[in-house]
């Protein structure tokens, strides 16, 4: 049985195109952390997309912490903006007023309506790129932007997975990320937040104004270590059972519809071949980064929709200095989180990462959220019902 430590939001991931110097789209949280009750999973594999989220012991502020809790700027309806499909990603600006550089050691984020909040990721926005931000939420009618595949601030400072931008995130399961008591991800001075909203209208309808609640430190003086967040997104390349290849069980026809639904200019389909290199199709795709700087690994996890079977994260695959620090052989899409390692890992320039993921089309069968759907063909996808593969590791650098 394995001891989670809190759920790691699904990932809206990338604008891959500007960023191959540390490659793509933005994030930073789960912490190197432990579950904030302490209790280890007996969760089963997820046969709904939006399973109750289980109560979570609060954790009180400890020695030099305090609380902040900030909500979205006004209610907010969702529906899908390019007038087809069920999902809705929204951004939302919040500004929480830092006068000083702060540590965060922990996220708590409440979906205000439940039934329709499918993932929720929370991302540092620094003071220079604030103008931004407000520029696109002006340019969208109503609050906040939409914003499939990422924040759209990359234009700014560049996206990069090697040191993503996250400050938290939640999916069906999770409570606080409560940090361990050495580690904090930096905001400086002046920072501000964009909350990105994943809702999904299959299971419900109305408004939401979710809060979220930031476990805080003041950074002059603490020594804690800051903690950073490395992306491994990996291609999703799976064909229809039974060869079939008429209609949306062809690579085009289906990448071509999720262009439509998601607005994207390019796929992050077609992208992440030119991030992973060629792939075949099949169950099971992965990826290889490098390490590019020395630093500890303290945790890991991942991310996968509801067709996901299995997903591991290995160190050096296939040397005699392979360690494997991701391993979940049944995925639970209920049931995502970061897991701390045992012993600490360090890596530096000249070792490699590489995430695997096994998906399979029989689980549309026996899932509620597909039902009265077809077979298709599966790429990386933004949607419940698409699918993405994704590794995330959390590491202190030297």
């Amino acid at each position: 049985m394995r001891r989670r430590a809190a759920v790691l939001g699904a990932v809206p991931v990338l604008a891959l195109a500007a960023a191959l110097a540390g490659c793509g789209g933005g994030a930073e949280l789960p912490a190197a952390l432990r579950s904030a009750d302490g209790h280890a999973s007996t969760h089963t594999p997820s046969a709904s997309a939006t399973a109750p989220t289980p109560a979570v012991k609060d954790v009180p502020a400890r020695a030099g912490e305090r609380f902040l809790t900030v909500k979205l700027p006004a209610p907010y309806t969702p529906k899908a903006p390019e007038g087809t499909g069920t999902d809705d990603y929204r951004c939302f600006l919040v500004d929480p007023k830092f006068r000083t550089d702060q540590l965060v050691s922990g996220v708590q984020i409440s979906p205000d309506n439940p039934a329709v909040v499918h993932h929720v990721i929370v991302s540092k926005v620094d003071a220079e790129e604030v103008s931004k931000a407000r520029a696109l939420d002006a340019e969208d009618p109503g609050e906040g932007w939409t914003c499939f595949g990422g924040a759209g601030l990359a234009g700014v400072s560049g996206v990069n997975l090697d040191k993503a931008d996250w400050v938290g995130a939640w999916a069906p399961g999770g409570g606080e990320r409560v940090m361990a008591d050495d580690i904090g991800i930096p905001l400086a001075k002046g920072t501000q937040l964009v909350v990105q909203m994943h809702y999904n209208l299959l299971a419900g309808t109305g408004p939401d104004q979710s809060t979220v609640r930031l476990r805080l430190t003041e950074a002059k003086g603490s020594k804690k270590q800051a903690l950073q967040t490395m992306l491994m997104p990996a291609p999703v390349e799976l064909p229809c059972r039974e060869n079939r290849t008429a209609g949306l069980c062809s690579r085009v026809v289906a990448v071509a519809d999720l262009r439509q639904r998601f607005g994207e200019k390019i796929a992050t389909a077609d992208l992440l071949h030119w991030l992973c290199g060629p792939i075949a199709a099949g169950p099971v795709q992965s990826c290889t980064r490098p390490i590019r700087e020395t630093a500890t690994i303290r945790a890991a996890s991942g991310h996968m929709h509801l067709l996901g079977r299995a997903i591991t994260i290995d160190v050096n695959k296939g040397t005699p200095q392979a360690r494997r620090i991701l391993d979940i052989p049944v995925w639970d899409f209920d049931d995502q989180g970061s897991i701390p390692l045992k012993t600490p890992l360090r890596v530096g320039p000249g070792d490699t990462v590489t995430v695997t993921c096994t998906h399979d089309q029989g689980l549309r069968d026996l899932l509620p959220s597909f039902k009265g759907t077809k077979d298709r063909y599966v790429a990386w996808g933004e949607g419940t019902t698409d699918e993405m593969c994704l590794g995330i590791v959390l590491m202190t650098p030297r």
